[in-house]
């Protein structure tokens, strides 16, 4: 039997409870598993991947293709903004991400002809982020920005 985590085990799962990004992101990414692999998966394992230390960032080599499942993070965590804002303003908001292969791009969410974040992407092989706190903050920022737009101009924003 284990011993009882403590508070700094714990606090993952907290700030995860306590983020409706961050629960987004966990949503999109249970949405897209096909196969239910992540049905059991806890939410801070799920996000795991997201976190990438400056010194793990170095050792990813930018010359290389970029991997799939990167891409898929990428797209979960613009999704996650999208749905964000949907929730907050009602208007449908979708989600473009165009990379090449060497890692340079662009991420875009917009609402009917609006674009409510533009987001350029460089070095994507390295997306991620030094800790779900600022994983949070980072997107919690992209989805006020989006939401102070859609309320701004919501003719632009409808079909």
């Amino acid at each position: 039997m284990s011993p009882t985590p403590t508070a700094t085990e714990l606090a993952p799962a907290l700030l995860v409870d306590s983020s409706p990004f961050l629960k987004a992101i966990v949503q999109q990414i249970r949405a897209n598993d096909a196969y239910g692999t992540y049905r059991n998966w806890a939410d801070e394992l799920l996000l795991k991947p997201y976190i990438v230390s400056k010194a793990d960032k170095k050792d990813i080599p930018l010359e290389d293709e970029i991997d799939p499942l990167t891409k898929s993070r990428i797209l979960a965590f613009y999704r996650a903004i999208a749905y964000c804002i949907e929730q907050e303003t009602g208007s449908l908001a979708q989600v473009v991400i165009d990379l090449n292969h060497e890692g340079f791009g662009w991420a875009l969410v917009f609402a009917g002809r609006l674009l409510l974040v533009s987001k350029t992407l460089r070095d994507a092989q390295r997306f991620g982020f030094p800790s779900l706190e600022k994983m949070s903050a980072e997107g919690e920022k992209l989805v006020q920005k989006g939401i102070e737009l859609a309320k701004k101009y919501p003719e632009v924003g409808e079909l």
